[in-house]
């Protein structure tokens, strides 16, 4: 695979994230398909831990995604364990592909003392080549001796350790307000990253008690405003999945604290989907589209994705080009109603056009030194509705191509 440099908009260090009491985790290097780095991380869950997840639309779905589902179902949502791969995704690998899924859950099973259907498996890379499963149980060992509590170091190295094509790992926490509780989770996707779900994989925990069912209403409800608003090459993955697992151990019941906990889940997923956007392959420019005026709010999201996603929008912003009758283009193919006459448009601060016409006094210069910048905002206003969303996204730069063209050398 080509080396890639840190991307620009990474943050300086990887953030201080928060214990959460009951998790345990641990990283090996397999050498499924990378040599010299921790390829596969291992969370262990309490007994009686609650868990619920979010998944990739796509009818291509590889074969841990197909097992998640079913434990989570089996299990009536319950966990004991989380493993993960990164390397290969074990995606398009027919029987066979379930059957290493399986064997996999068994083996974690075997070594934590738990039902394999408690064991949830993700895997990622790249699509069409069979698991190495000897690999994984040749690890197995090592991690889980390695098993330690959730401490900063712990949940960088396990960030560290599901990446592909990252050039950081990510990790976010939040305290639950009012409790001594806390989320706090990892994620990791730089390409093939589209609603439905633009995450790849996002593993997300709280030490606060929840059953399994409102674990599943605030998982849907945080992934659709995050991780589902996010967007770097239009592509969704065969792989996709978030989970949430909750320890309980904090002994403090969501119910009394649920306005609270969604605060905190919104707060982390929100920061892991940009973190991804900011590690989006080649980007330079992180960008957020704002939406108002559509006939409601999933008319403003689609806009907003049909801006963002618009490789001659991108383009620009990465030549910093304020060619913003390139957003109109996008706007006017979006299939929801927008009124040409009554469309306004902003670079930053500066108006671009008003009421379907250029704006009197625009000044492309100062819509250009927004865009000199790498954190962007473009405002359209559709003039319809009171709908409004944001969606947020990269610019496209030759850098993608080169990532994407050595992926597998």
């Amino acid at each position: 695979m080509t080396e890639v440099k840190v991307s620009p908009l990474a943050p300086e260090a990887f953030g201080v994230v928060s214990t959460v009491a009951g998790v345990r985790l641990a990283t090996a290097a397999a050498g499924i398909r990378y040599s010299g780095r921790d390829d596969v991380m291992l969370a262990e869950l309490p007994s009686g831990s609650s868990v619920a997840g979010v998944f990739t639309r796509s009818l291509c779905t590889a074969a841990p995604v197909d097992w998640c589902k079913h434990a989570l179902a089996t299990t009536s949502g319950r966990g004991r364990a989380i493993i993960v791969n990164s390397g290969n995704a074990n995606a398009f690998t027919g029987a066979a592909g379930y059957r290493a899924v399986q064997h996999t859950a068994e083996s974690v099973g075997r070594a934590l003392g738990a039902p394999a259907h408690e064991v949830l498996v993700a895997s990622t890379g790249v699509i069409g080549e069979d698991l190495p499963t000897g690999r994984i149980d040749g690890a197995l060992g090592g991690l889980v001796a390695g098993l330690a509590p959730a401490d900063p170091s712990a949940w960088e190295a396990a960030a560290a350790a599901i990446g592909t094509t990252d050039t950081f790992p990510k990790g976010a926490s939040a305290p639950v307000a009012g409790t001594s509780a806390h989320v706090a989770g990892i994620a990791k996707g730089s390409g093939m990253i589209a609603p439905d779900m633009a995450t790849m994989l996002a593993f997300v925990f709280t030490d606060l008690a929840v059953d399994p069912q409102t674990a599943r209403e605030c998982l849907a409800a945080s992934v659709e405003r995050s991780f589902n608003r996010i967007t770097v090459d239009s592509d969704t993955s065969t792989s996709d999945t978030v989970l949430l697992a909750a320890t309980g151990t904090s002994g403090q019941p969501a119910t009394l604290h649920l306005a609270d906990l969604r605060a905190a889940l919104d707060a982390v997923t929100l920061d892991l989907a940009h973190q991804i956007v900011r590690d989006g392959e080649g980007a330079t420019k992180f960008v957020a589209v704002t939406v108002t005026g559509a006939a409601d709010d999933a008319a403003a999201e689609a806009i907003a994705r049909t801006v963002a996603d618009s490789p001659l929008v991108k383009t620009a912003l990465a030549a910093s080009d304020a060619n913003w009758g390139r957003i109109v283009a996008a706007v006017g193919k979006a299939g929801q109603r927008a009124d040409r006459d009554r469309l306004s448009i902003w670079i930053g601060d500066e108006q671009c056009a008003d009421g379907g016409l250029p704006r009197p006094g625009y000044s492309e210069q100062r819509a250009t030194e927004h865009l000199l910048g790498d954190e962007i905002e473009l405002w359209v206003d559709v003039g319809v509705g009171d709908g409004e969303a944001a969606v947020w996204t990269c610019d496209l730069t030759h850098g993608y191509i080169d990532i994407n063209a050595g992926y597998r050398t």
